[in-house]
């Protein structure tokens, strides 16, 4: 009780404004006015624009401490604590009946039991009720590339900042992760119910539309809930990911789904889902998800934001006879475009994982464990939490 407490008491009472997935909405100093979610997003895009046509040096650049502390945070906002596109579904795939459905999704059926069988989910004789992880993390500063018709230049570094990271997870759809990267925290939950996230210069936020479960959990750490995930998929045929051929699925997130997820002038176009299954191991071995907002400007201009994150898994090792992937390696691009504009920007990030340890069925550990934190509890419903979108 008394860490619960001094938990809630770290996470101030304020203002609550929506989650943004994409680049980290806040990329300000502690104490200034806040500006609207997507106006401070072009504003970081606009630094790197006009940063391109100066003559400094890489070096006297990432020199800047401002700058590199605004380029991480960018990192946590996109990769440190993504959601799934697809929301849980809650029957069980293995009922599912083959019987008067398209080729392509039985067959997308029959790869993900294999991936079941594969991991040994389908021969576990008792469920584990939750799940403790930790891991080490190594995450790439910024490349970004700005494009104005037919001139192409190129800002970046290859400097990265290392952290760790814990995950809590208890079904259905219960989770909590802490991740520290170079002196900046991110806490993030949800109680099964809502979705909330913590960071030291952007406050609480809650994620609007339906419960999602953690990226991070699909990337191998939870085999039936990315099977969960692909219940709709369709199969596209096979790929070659390094020297593996594999089976490649697609599923998309639904149209009614997405639009709950539309804040003011930023509206979500389509959030899909491919997952690329091993022919001779049957493992998930790489993810990728594609996520296309629409932002209008004042200017009546639309500008698109196309947020991609490509996952390698690997390391599958046993953990209470489940085969759990303990490395691997994310990459992620955010590609800037317009209707109107010939410019375009496209700013590259990495993530290098590790997975030190896994527990199944902590002793001790229940829903109380996963309770959001007071503001969220008392604001979630409230009309406040939507305000800000509508000055965007």
């Amino acid at each position: 009780m008394g860490s619960r407490a001094r938990r809630k008491q770290r996470l101030c009472t304020q203002t609550l404004t929506p989650l943004v997935e994409g680049p980290d909405p806040e990329m300000q100093e502690e104490g200034n006015k806040k500006e609207s979610s997507w106006e401070v997003i072009r504003e970081w895009f606009r630094t790197q624009k006009g940063l391109s046509t100066t003559n400094f040096s890489m070096s006297n650049l990432y020199g800047n401490s401002p700058a590199k502390r605004k380029d991480l945070r960018l990192l946590l906002g996109v990769l440190g604590c993504p959601l799934a596109p697809i929301p849980l579904v809650n029957h069980p795939i293995h009922h599912f009946r083959v019987k008067d459905i398209p080729i392509e999704t039985s067959t997308a059926h029959y790869i993900i039991q294999q991936y079941l069988a594969a991991s040994g989910c389908l021969k576990q004789q008792k469920c584990a009720k939750n799940m403790y992880a930790t891991g080490s993390v190594k995450m790439i500063c910024c490349e970004t590339e700005i494009s104005s018709g037919k001139n192409v230049k190129s800002l970046g570094t290859r400097s990265g900042e290392s952290g760790c990271f814990v995950v809590w997870q208890m079904l259905p759809g219960m989770w909590s992760l802490e991740l520290v990267v170079g002196g900046n925290k991110v806490i993030a939950g949800s109680d099964g119910k809502t979705v909330w996230r913590h960071t030291s210069w952007l406050g609480t936020h809650a994620a609007k539309g339906p419960q999602r479960p953690l990226r991070r959990i699909i990337q191998g750490l939870d085999p039936k809930t990315t099977a969960s995930l692909f219940a709709k998929a369709q199969c596209l045929g096979e790929k070659r990911i390094g020297d593996d051929e594999c089976f490649v699925l697609k599923v998309c997130a639904d149209r009614a789904a997405v639009m709950e997820r539309n804040e003011g002038a930023a509206e979500v176009i389509r959030h899909v889902l491919y997952g690329y299954f091993c022919q001779k191991s049957g493992l998930l071995i790489y993810l990728e998800d594609s996520h296309l907002t629409r932002v209008q400007t004042q200017e009546n201009e639309s500008v698109y934001w196309e947020t991609t994150i490509g996952s390698s898994i690997g390391d599958y090792r046993d953990v209470d006879g489940v085969l759990l992937a303990h490395q691997g390696r994310s990459i992620a691009t955010i590609f800037r475009f317009g209707d109107l504009s010939m410019q375009h920007s496209r700013t590259r990030m990495e993530e290098i994982w590790t997975i030190d340890d896994v527990v199944f069925n902590v002793p001790g550990l229940s829903m109380d464990s996963f309770i959001p934190p007071a503001d969220i509890c008392d604001n979630v419903h409230s009309p406040s939490l939507y305000l800000t979108s509508k000055h965007i």
